[in-house]
């Protein structure tokens, strides 16, 4: 069974590659439009010309940068508030921002209660 070729709105993953930034820009949601719009901060437009530059091992903060064409294939290191978590950039992260894989928070693991957590160890004997 042959893998299904990658389209973004209808267009393959070298046509994504060879249109201008505001071609691109008219296919992605109109939030990330909207980001395009009111232009890239001085850090993101640091971040891309790293990225354009064909560096290594880039570190970044800004969970906000949206994920473009010439990115597909790299991977870029991004702050989770703790640490820095490798994110390897696929065609299907067009479009999206580096946050949204980066994750915050978690997932909350109960273990048993401690000694004097509860009622009922009041009475138990600790050795």
């Amino acid at each position: 069974m042959a893998k299904k070729e990658f389209t973004f709105r209808g267009k393959t993953l070298d046509e994504v590659k060879k249109l201008s930034t505001q071609e691109f820009v008219a296919l992605i949601p109109s939030n990330q439009r909207r980001k395009f719009k009111r232009g890239f901060t001085e850090k993101e437009l640091k971040l891309l010309a790293e990225i354009r530059s064909g560096k290594n091992n880039i570190e970044t903060h800004c969970r906000d940068m949206l994920i473009l064409p010439e990115m597909v294939g790299m991977t870029v290191k991004v702050h989770n508030g703790k640490e820095f978590f490798p994110i390897m950039i696929t065609e299907d992260m067009l479009g999206h921002r580096f946050g949204e894989f980066a994750l915050t928070r978690r997932t909350v693991r109960h273990g048993s209660a401690g000694v004097g957590a509860t009622r009922g160890s009041m009475h138990a004997s600790v050795h």
